[in-house]
């Protein structure tokens, strides 16, 4: 008998509302700005793109959702939830594309564990896989049109040769999953939410047990504001005659930092390369980046203070970068974007001399300083004039800053607004 899918009157909402909660972080009231050496932040203003345990997950109970009716639950949801999907004894024979792999599969990578590339493991053996090689591509494909057909040959070659793709995040499905518990053997449900990503017309699945590198998992409101964003990722499940595809982001994470360690030309500092935005915060924002997902602040990304991230970024940017440090024992990578560009500070003391007038624009306020942006990208500290009170200037305004010092050693400049435009 064929099963029943159970669809509620409603969906529980996938995106926070306001412009103070866009991307699921408390509004920033003060932008932090490390070239003036304070890198102090009050902790409720802080941005939690932190690591799972760092910084506080908001859980919330879900509303009922679909169902996803699946007969077995892909091998790596039951090593997430410490739960087996009961299989026959008997191990299905191997197909030759399988030779190279010892019968159990090679350990699963994890971030404690030295970067080897992907192999074929129990995700892909046994019936699941067998099934996938006695399907009828010819007869399944031949009412195909040509986008569509290129579209599942993609999927084909990732899950039979293990090859990353990439795509766009269309939006967040939250879905139930039926998994059988290794102990009691008690069927149970389990909510997750997953990635969607539509090459062309296939919805491929990427629960979020399978969008982070282990031991390095974002919180849950960081994972519901992924739309938009540029991925990598694995096919590891292919239900061609269902058109249900199922993917993991963690294991193409895998491939990627093993090309990485092994590329000088890539990993060596100074090396010029490309990080792609996931999200983006008011005061910070979480890009990847040679398969390493990387925190960015406003220190990384321009020697000009911005105050919002939001307005000048966008989730799927992509943007240049420098690699600062790289460390494969660690499992470490630093970048800068604003090294890409060279320092408006230099020669700025030549360009604006002291007691020297400059139009400017206020980009932020912190502890009692200004901070105002020059035409040519430099940024002033300053101080109000005695007739002025902080009250008289908004952020955004347009006022007059006379030059008073250089502080050479920290690259620093200070000045004093004496004039609203």
């Amino acid at each position: 008998m064929p099963r029943k899918k159970t669809v509620p009157d409603e969906l529980p909402e996938l995106t926070e509302t306001g412009d103070d909660m866009e991307n699921g972080f408390a509004e920033a009231s003060a932008p932090l700005y490390a070239q003036y050496g304070d890198d102090y932040v009050p902790p409720e203003q802080e941005e939690d793109f932190s690591l799972t345990g760092t910084g506080e997950q908001r859980e919330e109970e879900p509303d009922p959702v679909p169902e996803l009716d699946v007969e077995h639950a892909p091998d790596f949801l039951s090593d997430a939830l410490d739960v087996a999907v009961v299989r026959e004894a008997a191990q299905e024979p191997k197909t030759p594309m399988d030779t190279d792999a010892s019968p159990e599969g090679p350990p699963e990578p994890s971030a404690a564990e030295e970067l080897v590339p992907y192999r074929p493991g129990l995700m892909a053996e046994g019936a699941e896989r067998r099934a996938f090689f006695d399907l009828d591509f010819r007869e399944l494909d031949r009412k195909l049109s040509a986008p569509e057909r290129q579209e599942w040959n993609s999927i084909y070659a990732s899950f039979r040769g293990h090859s990353v793709m990439t795509g766009k995040v269309a939006g967040i499905n939250p879905t139930m999953f039926r998994i059988r518990d290794r102990r009691s053997g008690e069927i149970m449900t389990q909510l997750f939410y997953c990635a969607v990503v539509i090459p062309f017309r296939v919805p491929i699945l990427i629960p979020e047990t399978e969008l982070w590198f282990r031991g390095e998992e974002r919180p849950r409101n960081v994972t519901r504001n992924l739309g938009g964003a540029n991925i990598d990722f694995l096919i590891t499940k292919v239900e061609r005659e269902k058109k249900f595809v199922m993917a993991s982001r963690r294991l193409a994470l895998v491939s990627r930092r093993y090309f990485f360690s092994t590329s000088q030309q890539l990993n060596r500092p100074g090396a010029r390369s490309e990080c792609s935005v996931l999200t983006v915060g008011n005061r910070q924002m979480l890009t990847t980046c040679h398969g390493y997902d990387i925190t960015l602040t406003q220190r990384d990304l321009d020697y000009t203070a911005i105050p919002d991230l939001k307005k000048r970024y966008r989730r799927g940017d992509t943007l240049e970068c420098v690699v600062k440090e790289y460390s494969s024992r660690e499992n470490r990578l630093k970048i800068s974007v604003k090294e890409t560009i060279p320092n408006p500070y230099d020669e700025a003391d030549f360009r604006h001399p002291v007691g020297c007038s400059r139009q400017g624009v206020i980009a932020g306020k912190y502890g009692g300083g200004v901070f105002c942006n020059l035409t040519d990208g430099v940024t002033v500290l300053c101080n109000y004039s005695f007739q002025y009170e902080d009250g008289d200037f908004l952020i955004g305004d347009s006022v007059t800053v006379v030059i008073q010092r250089f502080d050479y050693e920290k690259k620093q400049i200070f000045g004093k607004i004496v004039a609203k435009e």
